[in-house]
């Protein structure tokens, strides 16, 4: 039986671990992908740690999974056996549910997760549902395409449903993995940028990423620059760090948003009268479904939003791993199977 190498987790808080795994058929409404790149995100740390209730382990993780479809599992129908394709956090959704049946499939309550909920893209090939496909531009390679199925939708999503318009001051709060691609898509979407970091040193990284006004948090308040510009009509938090969040709604113009997409484990604080008085809101996003990841691509490829990237083989994926968990790449992880 042929077989292929994986990256898995057999414990909470265990070991990746490389080993070999028979090659799995896809069955009804499945394909199997064959896999040539897989971005690494803060939320593997889930699986990882065994974080996710229900967590069923071996589990290999991944949700950012960039590749080619392999074989079509019965009833597949749209897709044919070689396309580019990519499958993000929302690999699929059960049709069902309260959400499911409004439409709202990214808030699916049994959302079908990659890495987690099934086995995901640290391997060399993978089954999962039809409806998690989303098509690869062919102007995108597979490690760029990767970071955008997670991070890059979920930046892209959050701003063009934020009520922002062309023209609007958006600011952007973090220049990290989320960051610096929101600063990207705020830029190509029109937006008056404006990239909210620490250290003056950031300045000329930003604006070549596209902002058209940098504010260094650590050398006064922020909110107060954001004012002094005319107050922002969103302010897209990517930094999961809810303290430095909360001031930030006094930066916001009237009728603005504190978009969130950065996940701190405290709370965000808000006085009452900042919100009514100025009609601001404190908004949550999450990732999307495919189709959103199609769109976010799309516009990637024709505009020139590019994840800035690290590369690892399979073999190293542990290593990968640590990289991505200690903050310290520019920007994104990526592992290529090939």
């Amino acid at each position: 039986m042929p077989t292929m190498r994986v990256a898995q987790v057999t414990a909470a808080r265990g070991p990746i671990e490389i080993v070999e795994r028979p090659i799995p058929d896809p069955g009804p409404g499945k394909v199997r992908v064959k896999i040539e790149a897989c971005g690494l995100c803060h939320s593997d740390h889930y699986t990882k740690d065994g974080l996710f209730p229900g967590l069923v382990f071996p589990r290999i993780p991944g949700h950012e999974i960039a590749g080619v479809i392999d074989a079509l599992g019965e009833g597949v129908g749209n897709w044919k056996v070689g396309q580019r394709v990519g499958v993000g956090w929302v690999g699929g959704y059960c049709t069902i549910c309260r959400p499911c049946r409004r439409g709202k499939f990214a808030a699916c309550e049994r959302t079908e997760i990659p890495g987690i909920v099934y086995d995901g893209g640290y391997a060399e090939y993978m089954i999962t549902s039809a409806y998690g496909l989303a098509a690869i531009p062919d102007a995108l390679g597979f490690t760029e395409a990767a970071p955008l199925l997670c991070a890059g939708i979920t930046t892209f999503n959050a701003l063009r449903n934020s009520g922002a318009m062309p023209g609007d001051l958006v600011a952007v709060q973090g220049l990290g993995g989320l960051g610096h691609l929101g600063i990207q898509f705020a830029n190509k979407m029109g937006f008056e940028t404006v990239a909210i970091g620490r250290g003056e040193d950031k300045r000329d990284f930003v604006t070549k990423l596209g902002a058209h006004h940098y504010i260094d948090a650590s050398a006064g308040d922020p909110a107060a620059a954001l004012t002094k510009l005319g107050g922002a009509k969103t302010i897209l938090a990517t930094a999961p760090d809810s303290k430095s969040m909360s001031p930030l709604v006094n930066g916001l113009g009237v009728d603005g948003t504190l978009m969130v997409v950065g996940v701190g484990h405290e709370p965000i604080e808000v006085y009452p009268m900042t919100i009514v008085g100025g009609r601001r809101s404190v908004h949550g996003w999450p990732s999307g479904t495919a189709a959103d990841s199609e769109d976010a691509m799309r516009l990637a490829a024709i505009s020139g939003v590019r994840p800035m990237v690290e590369t690892y083989p399979l073999a190293e994926a542990a290593a990968a791993y640590d990289r991505m968990m200690s903050g310290k790449a520019r920007f994104r992880v990526v592992l290529k199977m090939s």
